[in-house]
């Protein structure tokens, strides 16, 4: 039902601009592109706050709700919300290098994750089969399937159809930079990362930026992705090992 391991495809929206050179190095990468453990904290922060209110919501049931109808509907209400805070402070982009001899280019992208409509659309169901069963037994669980699968149809139709939630769980971008821009060669020691940072001028500016890359890499990969990269960068440009903060994207 679900494959969330799949091969990584550059989407049709986006193209690479050396594609006529060969390629030196090229990879993809599912990764997390920002402060992870202030993420974390959040998460945990927000993960006990709604086990309290579930529980909470355990207690104080309706009128005519059975135990049995308690917990089911206070597990959906907690399992729809952790979910919620999850796909907000654990999403990961998708990422494509490529390094040639003219320089590194990268296209990152996040599709819409239809993974996510399945899971609801099937808690839904189950669970509504379930709290229909139950009803011919005892009537009360006709309000908790109202509750409980009804909440999860809900959270699923204001997903599926919602144009504005869609479009900010949707990006594509592309990026390219020439060897000679980059000011300095850093291999991060707290993150699977090669920071590369530079100098240009961006398209529609008359000044100079200064920010840096994060190139995302594999277990035990960022060592060979400095050290290919190095050759190629101006005399005199900095190589060094160094804790990195993953900034916020200029896109």
């Amino acid at each position: 039902m679900f494959k969330f391991n799949k091969d990584l495809e550059l989407p049709p929206q986006l193209k690479w601009k050396f594609s006529h050179e060969p390629e030196l190095l090229g990879w993809t990468i599912r990764a997390r592109n920002y402060n992870t453990f202030v993420a974390n904290c959040m998460f945990a922060f927000m993960f006990v706050l709604i086990a309290i209110v579930s529980y909470s919501v355990y207690l104080d049931p309706a009128p005519g709700e059975g135990v049995l109808t308690r917990v089911i509907v206070s597990l959906c209400f907690f399992l729809i919300i952790t979910l919620t805070i999850s796909s907000m402070t654990h999403q990961r982009m998708n990422f494509a290098y490529r390094f040639t001899r003219s320089g590194v280019e990268y296209c990152k992208w996040k599709d819409f994750p239809e993974w996510v409509l399945k899971f609801l659309k099937w808690v839904a169901g189950i669970t509504a089969i379930f709290f229909i069963f139950m009803a011919t037994i005892d009537p009360s669980f006709l309000l908790g399937a109202l509750i409980g699968p009804g909440g999860v149809g809900l959270t699923y139709l204001s997903m599926a159809y919602s144009k504005s939630y869609r479009e900010m769980h949707t990006e594509y971008h592309h990026h390219e930079f020439k060897w000679d821009e980059f000011t300095q060669l850093a291999i991060a020691t707290n993150r699977e990362v090669v920071d590369l940072k530079y100098s240009v001028i961006l398209e529609g500016d008359d000044f100079v930026t200064n920010w840096s890359l994060n190139i995302f890499c594999k277990r035990k990969q960022k060592e060979k992705v400095a050290e290919l990269i190095r050759p190629f960068l101006s005399p005199g440009v900095p190589f060094i090992k160094a804790k990195v903060n993953v900034p916020l994207s200029t896109d």
